[in-house]
């Protein structure tokens, strides 16, 4: 009798359990917001407060002063390009075909949802695209008000342009980001309508020469090398769009090609992202699914952009040497004690996903100390896990719409161990600096010994300008090394996870 009840209690006991577990899925998937899982085309409201909460700011800096401050930021909230408009509008035509499909075998269409019978993209009929939308506009002008409210004593100067240095792209999405950010930091300041704007340069060089902002459209290594990459990318990503594709089909009852998962996952992005519309494309995916298909896009950009080869960021040397020099030159004028007014205070660039990830890739940004050694070492990264693993390496934290990456120098009392000091701000939050030993700042000694010198070692010209035969010893490395580690994950997996990429 009382081990019936014992049986009998614990039946009730795993009961409970598995509704807890169901309801704690339940909870998660209602809290589940797909913006925040859309890589780079994550907005900047979105996810710029999503941090590591275990990461303490220091407060060594409480009693210094912030001298000069350098800014490289992305573009902000942009339209899709024409290219992706004219593919979103061929992708209406193909659902169209495939719902036609399911009625011609006349199978139930219950199982269809009602959004993608009949639809057309939003942007149908448009003839340009890629340029900076009204969010986009409002972020970096907020994000314009913010820095300036953050560093009163920086932005104190009356506006001079050699005071105040704003470079951008020849990109119009990027010369129309700068714009708004300059309208934002300066609001108040002039004399122009009821807001008190006031004019500002921006200046910027031709896209054929700009090595500092556009470095990787000059690089025809990098472009050699990006192109050769493309099919093992897309390679590594299949077992993801495979496994998605079959539960889509078996789910909705039409007939989805990977190519059509992957045109839904790029509506879905641009649906959440530019138009908050997350009960449509974004709705025919779990978020476990979301979760995968938001890694592979990261794994891609970790490979084809980040710290996936040492030529995607050691092209950017002129854009860390041109930083370097901002703060040798910001040093100098308080050194020999110039007058205010007669040097520079910041330097503010906007640029594109393609600069500002090379960026933070070579101050190393979101590794652990010794993946840092690593890179020093120049030896590679292993790929980001696939989830439910954590990593660092994220799009929408790296290189969201607005992303940004502010470097403050400040000036210390003299009793002080080092008298000039660098933090780094990712996102308007510090961030741990594997280089200054975890910390989100360092003398400037140590920042440019440590982290900057290992790559200005490295001379733009020889890295972008490789001769043949030295691409076609390193070729075989790389895919011995991606085709490696895709077997070696598999082998590691559970049966129930198809492929690690």
């Amino acid at each position: 009798m009382l081990k019936n009840s014992m049986n009998l209690a614990l039946l009730l006991l795993i009961q409970l359990l598995l509704i807890a577990i169901a309801v704690q899925y339940s909870t998660a998937d209602e809290s589940f917001d797909v913006r925040q899982h859309l890589s780079t085309v994550s907005r900047y409201g979105i996810v710029k407060d999503i941090s590591d909460d275990s990461f303490a700011p220091s407060q060594n800096l409480d009693q210094c002063t912030p001298i000069h401050l350098n800014l490289v930021a992305r573009h902000g909230t942009r339209a899709p390009t024409k290219k992706r408009i004219r593919e979103l509008e061929a992708f209406a035509a193909r659902l169209e075909v495939l719902v036609r499909d399911v009625k011609e075998q006349k199978q139930s269409l219950d199982k269809i949802p009602a959004w993608l019978m009949g639809w057309n993209s939003p942007w149908k009929g448009k003839r340009t695209g890629g340029e900076l939308i009204s969010e986009g506009e409002d972020e970096l002008y907020h994000l314009g008000i913010r820095v300036r409210e953050q560093f009163p004593s920086l932005f104190s100067e009356e506006y001079h342009p050699a005071i105040y240095s704003i470079k951008t792209t020849q990109v119009p999405r990027a010369s129309a980001s700068a714009v708004a950010f300059g309208m934002g930091l300066f609001s108040g300041k002039g004399k122009l309508g009821p807001g008190g704007h006031r004019a500002f340069a921006v200046t910027s060089e031709s896209r054929a020469s700009d090595t500092v902002l556009r470095f990787h459209d000059c690089c025809q290594s990098y472009k050699d090398f990006r192109k050769s990459q493309e099919p093992t990318v897309k390679k590594l990503k299949e077992p993801v769009l495979d496994e998605i594709t079959h539960e889509l089909v078996k789910q909705y009852g039409l007939n989805f090609t990977k190519q059509d998962v992957s045109s839904l996952w790029f509506l879905c992005k641009q649906e959440a992202s530019l138009l908050n519309i997350t009960n449509q494309a974004c709705s025919l995916f779990s978020p476990a699914e979301v979760s995968l298909l938001e890694w592979a896009d990261d794994l891609e950009l970790f490979i084809l952009k980040g710290y996936g080869n040492s030529l995607n960021y050691r092209m950017g040397v002129p854009l860390l040497e041109d930083v370097i020099q901002s703060m040798e030159q910001a040093i100098k004028a308080k050194e020999e004690g110039y007058a205010p007014g007669s040097y520079e205070k910041a330097r503010l660039r906007f640029a594109h996903a393609e600069t500002l990830l090379p960026f933070s890739c070579l101050i190393g940004l979101f590794l652990e100390e010794s993946e840092f050694e690593l890179i020093q070492r120049e030896q590679t990264l292993q790929y980001p896990p696939k989830p439910p693993k954590t990593r660092n390496w994220r799009g929408n934290m790296v290189a969201p719409f607005a992303g940004n990456n502010m470097l403050v120098l400040y000036s210390c009392a003299s009793d002080n161990s080092s008298k000039y000091f660098v933090k780094v701000l990712h996102n308007e939050r510090p961030i741990p600096i594997p280089g200054c030993n975890g910390s989100d700042s360092c003398p400037f000694e140590v920042f440019k010994e440590r982290i900057a010198a290992p790559h200005l070692k490295h001379d733009y010209s020889a890295l972008c300008n490789l001769n043949l035969e030295q691409k076609k010893d390193s070729a075989p490395g790389m895919f011995s090394q991606m085709f490696g580690w895709i077997f070696s994950q598999r082998n590691a997996d559970t049966p129930a996870q198809k492929v690690e990429l």
